[in-house]
C-alpha cells in the first residue's frame, strides 16, 4: 500500500542523513518503524540488524572494562 504523509523539510532532511548512515532508505525506515508499532517486526529481522551495527561499530576496547566503581561514578 502507498502512503502520502507530509513532514517538515527538516525533518526529512535529519531522517535521509540517518538513513544513509544505516546505508538504507528512509523509504524503509519508516517501514520498519510501522511494522515495530504494529509488532509486525520479525525477531530474525532484529537480530540481523543487531549483527549489522555491532560489526558496523567503531570500537575498539583492547580488552579494557569498566570496574564496578566506574560504572556507578557520579559526575
Amino acid at each position: 500500500m502507498n502512503l502520502t504523509l507530509s513532514v517538515k523539510e527538516d525533518v526529512i532532511k535529519r531522517a535521509r542523513r540517518v538513513a544513509e548512515a544505516r546505508g538504507t532508505s528512509v523509504n524503509q525506515l519508516v517501514r520498519e518503524y510501522l511494522q515495530s508499532l504494529g509488532g509486525l517486526s520479525e525477531p530474525e529481522q532484529e537480530i540481523a540488524e543487531l549483527r549489522r551495527l555491532s560489526d558496523e561499530g567503531k570500537g575498539r576496547s583492547a580488552g579494557w572494562r569498566f570496574d564496578r566503581d566506574e560504572i556507578h561514578a557520579r559526575s
